[in-house]
């Protein structure tokens, strides 16, 4: 089918989609799933609300851009948010808070813990399934994809099954682009073992894993984490401080970001936690951690990846919350324009 352009013309509604562009999922080229997730969330809350305050702010956004000029004609579509799912983020949710305040509490009842764990377990795997299937069906219908999450856990499903359509002989030809304050390769993180602290982890160790995983503003890991990814050939970590340090130096962030690019293979899939960036930006998330990118640094960044010739094949936007007020409106208005960016990224990648 043919992609139909929208006229910017065209009268703009709240009863439009995102980004208030009035198309279908069937007429966009963009088609973007919500994942209302955040279950084994240990310290902030409210990243399940991401895509409800991305979505709600995205209305505000003028939609020519200076970079990618006019790419949403394209049309970019966002899924409703699955009250299923957001029903289950609730309940499971719970269970993995009761485990984390028994294991603060130092319990020794390690039967309730082990068996809260196993459910909490089982319903992420549900979930990376879900995510799984619905992935596939959007690159089935010939569809450029993208995930809004909820926590870093959420895009699992996604990014195996873009490494499995993207694969020769049983090999990924993606490399993930991943900006992050944490590493997020944790075994598992208080025995959950799709904990948001784990997604890097499990990603490559997925049976057609990426061909590289870049790191991008990494400040925040333990020592086996440090360990792990020092230990890796097909992981490349550019952590914070050493980039800090070579711009302090004198050295240009189009260097820095130069070098970043040429890690990475031809087709770049991109996860994105918004704790990536300078906490000022998107106070809300769920674990800030001083120091990172600013907005500027990763607008450029991905200009410079699309300048590379490198085609982008997938994206994730997490952790973009509402913390416990369950309202925070600039943190959906830089949601929105990081997600608007990537999107329009998306198109022009593919022409």
């Amino acid at each position: 089918m043919e992609t139909k352009k929208f006229d910017p013309t065209t009268t703009i509604s709240s009863e439009f989609g995102i980004f208030g562009i009035p198309l279908s999922e069937e007429e966009s080229k963009v088609v973007l799933l919500p994942v209302p997730w955040e279950v084994t969330t240990s310290y902030g809350r409210g990243a399940s609300n991401g895509p409800r305050i991305i979505r709600e702010a995205s209305e505000q956004i003028d939609l020519f851009d200076y970079e990618t000029k006019n790419a949403f004609e394209a049309g970019y579509f966002m899924k409703e948010i699955s009250a299923e799912w957001a029903a289950e983020n609730v309940k499971y949710k719970a269970l993995a808070q009761e485990v984390i305040a028994l294991r603060t509490a130092q319990s020794n009842d390690t039967v309730r813990i082990d068996a809260l764990v196993a459910e909490v377990n089982a319903a992420s795997a549900r979930l990376t399934a879900w995510v799984y299937a619905e992935t596939k069906k959007i690159l089935a219908n010939k569809k450029l994809f993208g995930l809004v999450g909820g926590d870093h856990s959420t895009p699992l499903g996604a990014i195996q099954a873009i490494c499995e359509a993207h694969s020769i002989n049983g090999a990924s030809e993606v490399g993930i682009l991943h900006l992050d304050a944490h590493s997020d390769t944790r075994v598992a993180y208080q025995g959950f073992k799709q904990s948001h602290a784990s997604i890097m982890y499990n990603v490559m160790h997925l049976p057609i894993k990426p061909k590289k995983l870049v790191q991008v503003g990494i400040r925040d890991f333990s020592e086996d984490e440090y360990k792990f990814v020092k230990s890796r050939e097909d992981i490349r970590t550019f952590f914070d401080m050493e980039v800090k340090q070579r711009l302090l130096k004198g050295e240009s962030w189009a260097s820095v970001a130069t070098d970043i690019i040429k890690e990475l293979p031809q087709k770049v899939y991109i996860s994105f936690d918004i704790d990536g960036l300078d906490p000022r930006y998107c106070p809300s998330t769920g674990t800030p951690v001083i120091g990172g990118m600013s907005t500027d640094e990763v607008f450029f960044l991905f200009s410079l990846l699309a300048q590379s010739g490198r085609q982008i094949v997938g994206f994730d936007l997490n952790e973009v919350s509402t913390g416990e007020a369950d309202e925070a409106e600039w943190d959906g208005n830089v949601g929105a324009r990081m997600l608007y960016k990537l999107c329009n990224w998306s198109v022009v990648t593919n022409k």
